[in-house]
């Protein structure tokens, strides 16, 4: 046989050889498995990237890639309402081929066409803090996250509590379509039902996904607001663009005032008597366990279909409780 008639046959062999052995070693691109020998890639998309609750997010999923030895890709849209955004970093990294995402959907409509797709695609999904209108166990893995209508609930509890049952309340609501905060919108609707002396005077506004546009609409809530005896908000940037409003209108710390999550801005008003609750979640324990139970997945382990982490209400008389220290890492 003539050296190049080798050539023809010895080439072709020695080049799907390599491919087998690129794809036997789980070459990037490849979607590593628990049992494939390579470290495990795991997405975590949250809903935004500039609130302080998704920077505790960030730390307890990264704490919990460290404690598992699984490289974290954390990526997501710089504003909450940016479901596009959120949508087209799902897809990228279903194409890359990643191990399995996490996934806190902006939208609980509009997300569910992607994790489909990942599904087909064999790309695993945990879906964290809000929900997705499809079907756990199926469509996806599990829902880890706060129990929302309880803390909705509790808010409402802890309002009426310091209303001592009556009076005029404003419920702000933050975006149509995010099924957490709907669902602590529900919740504190539940609360309120039960006190029949407390009247809802304003239930139907919406503080869109930024501190600044919850600014704008509050500030054009002002009649209203003066004529409240209390006030309930759904996530931290209605918190803080009510509290803004507050200020600048020198109604701050004279209207009843509870909101949901525990930023620095939130405590430091908690602590100047300007805000008198909050519904706290667990962020950094959310991302930790949003990573975990995806890893326990990965390697064939039983998973709970819904995992609770958990709402507190915190107040000026059990900051220095440390069962609340522990949870607001203070």
């Amino acid at each position: 046989m003539t050296r190049r008639r080798l050539l023809k046959v010895f080439v072709p062999c020695l080049v799907l050889f390599a491919s087998a052995a690129l794809l036997a070693s789980g070459a990037p691109g490849c979607n590593k498995s628990a049992g494939g020998g390579g470290q495990l890639r795991i997405a975590v998309i949250p809903k935004g990237t500039t609130h302080d609750f998704w920077k505790s997010v960030e730390a307890g999923a990264r704490k919990a890639g460290d404690d598992l030895k699984v490289e974290i890709l954390w990526k997501g849209p710089l504003t909450e309402g940016d479901m596009g955004g959120q949508i087209a970093i799902t897809e990228q990294f279903i194409s890359e081929g990643v191990s399995g995402i996490c996934l806190a959907p902006v939208d609980s409509k509009g997300l569910v066409r992607p994790v489909k797709a990942a599904g087909a695609r064999k790309v695993p999904v945990v879906v964290y803090d809000s929900g997705l209108d499809a079907e756990v166990g199926k469509d996806f893995v599990s829902f880890v996250g706060t129990d929302n209508h309880k803390g909705g609930f509790l808010g409402g509890e802890e309002l009426a509590r310091l209303l001592n049952n009556k009076g005029k309340v404003v419920l702000l609501r933050y975006m149509e379509g995010s099924a957490s905060t709907t669902q602590r919108e529900e919740g504190f609707l539940e609360s309120m039902s039960k006190h029949p002396d407390i009247e809802i005077i304003s239930r139907d506004r919406y503080a869109q996904d930024t501190v600044d546009k919850a600014k704008d609409e509050t500030g054009r809530m002002l009649d209203v607001l003066r004529q409240a005896d209390g006030l309930f908000c759904v996530n931290e940037s209605s918190t803080v663009g009510m509290l803004l409003t507050l200020r600048q209108a020198g109604l701050a710390g004279k209207i009843k005032f509870v909101g949901f999550d525990a930023s620095k801005d939130e405590l430091d008003a908690l602590e100047k008597n300007e805000l008198d609750g909050l519904v706290a979640q667990n962020p950094t324990k959310m991302g930790y366990l949003a990573v975990e139970t995806m890893v326990k997945h990965l390697q064939n382990k039983p998973v709970d279909k819904n995992v609770d982490t958990g709402v507190e209400v915190v107040t000026r008389q059990n900051l220095a409780d440390p069962r609340i220290k522990e949870l607001l890492h203070r």
